[in-house]
C-alpha cells in the first residue's frame, strides 16, 4: 500500500508540475511546444479552454491509438488527460488570470522556468509508470505500424503537429525550438535524481544509468 501511495504521489506531483510548466510557457508568449501550441490555437480559433482541448484531443488520440495498435483503448489515459486539462485551466484561468508580463526579460525568465519545470514534471511523472499520455501512446503506435524508431516517430509527429499549429495561428517561437531540441536532454538530467528519490522512498536500490 505504501508503495502504491508513493507512486501515486510521484504521478500526481509530476503532472501538476508539468501542467504548471506548460502554463508558464503559454503565458510567456515566446513559443510553446507543438502540441500545446495546437491547443492554444484551437482555443483561440474555435473557443473552449485550453484544458478542454487537451481532453478532446486526448480522447481522439486514444481512439486512434487503439485502431493503430488493434486493441482496446488505454482507458487509464483518461486520468492523465483529465489531470492535465484541469490543472492547465486552473493555472491559466484562475491563478494567473490577471498576469500580464510585457517585459522581454520577464517573459524570457518565465519561458526558461517553464521549460525546466516541464522537464522535472515529466521525469517525476514517468517514475509511476502508469497511465501514459495519449501523445506518448501515439508515438508508440506509429512506431508499431511503420517500423520507424521511437525517436523518429516522435520527431515526425512533433513536426506534423507543429505545422498544423503554425497554420492555424498557434504560438510558435523560440520556446518551440528549445522544447523540440532541448527537452529530451533536460528530462534525462532530472530523471536519475527522480529515480533515486523514488528508490529511497520505496526502500529499493536505484537503477544506475548505463
Amino acid at each position: 500500500m505504501k508503495n502504491k501511495l508513493t507512486l501515486g504521489l510521484f504521478y500526481t506531483i509530476g503532472l501538476v508540475l508539468l501542467s504548471f510548466g506548460i502554463s508558464m510557457m503559454i503565458l510567456a508568449d515566446l513559443g510553446a511546444g507543438p502540441w500545446d501550441a495546437l491547443y492554444v490555437a484551437l482555443a483561440d480559433q474555435i473557443g473552449l479552454t485550453v484544458g478542454t482541448w487537451i481532453l478532446i484531443t486526448g480522447f481522439a488520440l486514444m481512439a486512434v491509438n487503439a485502431a493503430l495498435m488493434r486493441k482496446m483503448p488505454d482507458f487509464y489515459a483518461v486520468i492523465t488527460i483529465f489531470i492535465m486539462g484541469f490543472f492547465i485551466d486552473f493555472w491559466l484561468l484562475f491563478v494567473f488570470a490577471d498576469l500580464q508580463a510585457a517585459e522581454v526579460l520577464t517573459r524570457s525568465l518565465m519561458l526558461g522556468s517553464g521549460i525546466l519545470i516541464i522537464a522535472a514534471g515529466v521525469s517525476v511523472y514517468l517514475q509511476a509508470n502508469f497511465a501514459k499520455n495519449p501523445i506518448d501512446g501515439l508515438m508508440v503506435a506509429v512506431h508499431f505500424r511503420t517500423g520507424l524508431s521511437l525517436s523518429r516517430s516522435k520527431t515526425v509527429l512533433e513536426v506534423a503537429v507543429l505545422v498544423v499549429a503554425l497554420l492555424i495561428g498557434g504560438p510558435i517561437g523560440v520556446g518551440t525550438v528549445i522544447v523540440a531540441f532541448g527537452i529530451g536532454p533536460l528530462i534525462g538530467l532530472f530523471f536519475i535524481p527522480a529515480q533515486k528519490m523514488k528508490a529511497r522512498m520505496l526502500l529499493q536500490p536505484a537503477i544506475e544509468q548505463k
